[in-house]
């Protein structure tokens, strides 16, 4: 499967590609270094909710045409329109893209051959796991322009010590792949050659398990790390005992007992 979505002169803002379970979405918007102009932030806000409602698709990539990965925010736009409601206006409908990316029942790699810069590095936060190239580099570069990159502290501090998030947010220092993978932002710094082999390992150990397990699980992990732990323990209590239930659950349990593999 392949399809894009396009602006008005006809660019393609989001590919979109198929390969068996696994979808890749790419922005494209490689001569902006994949700026996040209105139109991409709503090109996959549409892509990622449409993935979310398609039981077809267990795994989603989301990739960059390009050198860049994402150098955030489109800055032109920006200052196009010096009016607080659109700038809450857009931030908002950055945030939407953010969630979805959350909420969506599949598991989302963020796969990174280039710079991750302020709302771009936001995305890779927010992404479930990322793997980047070992030539790739992080930032949230805000603060260099007199903007605190704020949003993209949500996401950094959720996936960063206090220390190392609050550093990159307050000196817009950038950080390398081996760093970001030491400091929790992604998961593996491969050699640019094997980026795509490896993300694609992990896509098919996912893809392998049980649907079911893996949209309870990922929707219980991340509404757990927002209660205290009495309440997290009496959800994650309850999710595992409806995700037992499930007849996928059921038939593993029993090929474990049988010794033998499942038969999903």
């Amino acid at each position: 499967m392949s399809a894009v979505i396009q602006n008005s002169n006809d660019d393609q803002l989001v590919r979109v590609d198929r390969v068996g379970t696994v979808v890749t979405v790419t922005m494209n918007r490689p001569g902006q270094y994949n700026a996040l102009s209105e139109g991409l932030l709503d090109a996959l806000h549409s892509t990622l909710e449409a993935l979310s409602r398609d039981e077809s698709a267990r795994v989603v990539v989301l990739a960059a045409a390009g050198k860049a990965f994402c150098a955030g925010h489109d800055l032109r736009e920006m200052r196009a329109q010096p009016s607080l409601e659109y700038y809450q206006q857009l931030f908002s409908r950055c945030a939407k893209v953010m969630m979805t990316i959350q909420t969506m029942p599949q598991p989302v790699i963020a796969r990174v051959q280039g710079i991750a810069t302020a709302a771009g590095c936001q995305l890779v936060a927010m992404c479930d796991l990322a793997v980047a190239s070992e030539e790739a580099k992080f930032a949230v570069s805000g603060v260099n322009l007199g903007l605190f990159c704020s949003t993209p502290s949500v996401a950094l501090s959720r996936n960063l010590s206090r220390k190392a998030a609050f550093e990159m947010l307050v000196t817009g220092e950038f950080i390398d792949a081996q760093t970001a993978v030491q400091r929790g932002l992604i998961n593996h710094a491969v050699p640019a050659e094997l980026l795509d082999a490896e993300i694609n390992r992990i896509a098919q150990l996912i893809a392998a398990k049980p649907a079911v397990a893996i949209a309870a699980g990922k929707g219980l992990f991340y509404r757990q790390l927002e209660m205290g732990i009495d309440a997290a323990y009496q959800l994650a209590g309850q999710t595992m005992a409806c995700n037992m239930m499930a007849e996928p659950t059921l038939e593993g349990v029993q090929a474990f007992i049988e010794k033998r593999k499942p038969n999903w």
